[in-house]
């Protein structure tokens, strides 16, 4: 599935991600707070600080924003979790930052993540399709660094181990986003990372160890 394009009537590239980067700064503040039904467009231009006329420059619908909202997340987790990973594929040094970046960036966006879960089902039927693909682009992202580190002897895990354990990150770094109002009163964030880390390699490690006593038996 291609990426939606958004239209926009101004050409120069660097001024329409300037532009929509103010965009989803001042939608995400008023989405939090009055939902994404209750707020005009006209609000989201102020809020950006520009004009209604400018606004419409650079989008179409109401509905554009919310999108470029989805999309701006799922970019920066994936740009995040490229970041480093060349030089160490197929190791837990590897699988640890991804993990660790993956977190940092749940808690760096963490309001845009919970307009996005909000008001994700205001997106139209041709735009939804592709925001949920990109969530589960995510998730393979993890399936990937993980059978790389089965590939290498890093891990012993079934295939269908390493989707689930894939699925499990994803969901332990959007809990902090959810719920970093509770657990930021007993964690920071880099405790949060080690424990969730050390808790994901200790329940592998398990795993292994119960199915290799089962296969024995």
């Amino acid at each position: 599935m291609n990426k939606r394009e958004v239209q926009a009537s101004v050409k120069d590239e660097r001024l329409v991600q300037k532009r929509r980067d103010q965009m989803i700064k001042g939608a995400v503040a008023l989405f939090k707070q009055k939902g994404f039904h209750r707020t005009t467009t006209r609000e989201i231009a102020k809020a950006a600080g520009f004009s209604i006329g400018t606004l419409y420059e650079y989008i179409r619908t109401k509905e554009d924003v919310l999108y470029l909202v989805c999309d701006s997340i799922y970019d920066h987790v994936s740009e995040r979790l490229q970041q480093d990973l060349a030089l160490k594929k197929g190791t837990l040094d590897s699988l640890k930052l991804g993990i660790a970046n993956f977190f940092q960036v749940m808690d760096e966006m963490q309001a845009e993540v919970l307009v996005m879960y909000q008001e994700v089902k205001s997106l139209s039927k041709d735009a939804l399709p592709y925001v949920l693909k990109k969530e589960m682009e995510m998730v393979g992202m993890f399936e990937n660094l993980l059978s790389r580190c089965v590939e290498n002897g890093e891990l012993h895990l079934s295939e269908k181990q390493v989707e689930i354990i894939a699925h499990n990150i994803f969901v332990q770094g959007q809990m902090w986003g959810f719920r970093r109002w509770a657990l930021r009163k007993l964690f920071t964030l880099e405790e949060y990372i080690e424990l969730q880390t050390e808790l994901l390699l200790a329940g592998i490690d398990v795993g292994v160890t119960k199915a290799s006593e089962i296969s024995e038996k």
